[in-house]
């Protein structure tokens, strides 16, 4: 994957990887994007959160994919630990870490993009400077017989 991506992530100014809701996260015990970006190279920087779970999108159609994940992701707030500043302190916090920033989302499997696209729109009005993508595969969507 590395070798795949050296163009996009010699540009990176940062990895994102594209969060699972904290209840899918505590059900599976990790989260598959955060530890392919980890193995990247670039800093990686949690600066997404997931806040509305999403159903699973296996079943789902494109159109249907974009619904499930619109609003379901919003900046992190940096830094959790009790006492320290405010949420929305540590959500300017993060948004400083993501401003002018060449941001490399990464996730494990790309079908349609919505899941990409919603991250990339939080992103951006985050100030990104420019926000691209790697995964380790894309699934090929065909009719079914």
């Amino acid at each position: 994957m590395r070798a795949q991506s050296a163009d996009l992530l010699a540009a990176a100014d940062v990895l994102v990887p594209v969060p699972l809701h904290r209840a899918r996260r505590r059900s599976r015990g990790f989260n598959q994007a955060h530890d392919l970006a980890a193995a990247l190279g670039p800093p990686v920087v949690a600066a997404l959160r997931r806040i509305r779970a999403t159903t699973a999108q296996t079943e789902l159609t494109a159109g249907g994919r974009r619904r499930n994940v619109r609003g379901a992701f919003a900046i992190a707030p940096a830094g959790y630990r009790r006492g320290s500043w405010s949420a929305e302190s540590r959500r300017r916090a993060m948004t400083e870490a993501i401003a002018g920033r060449v941001v490399v989302l990464v996730d494990d499997v790309i079908t349609t993009g919505a899941t990409l696209e919603a991250c990339a729109a939080v992103l951006r009005a985050a100030g990104a400077a420019d926000v691209r993508a790697v995964t380790v595969a894309r699934a090929v969507i065909g009719r079914r017989r």
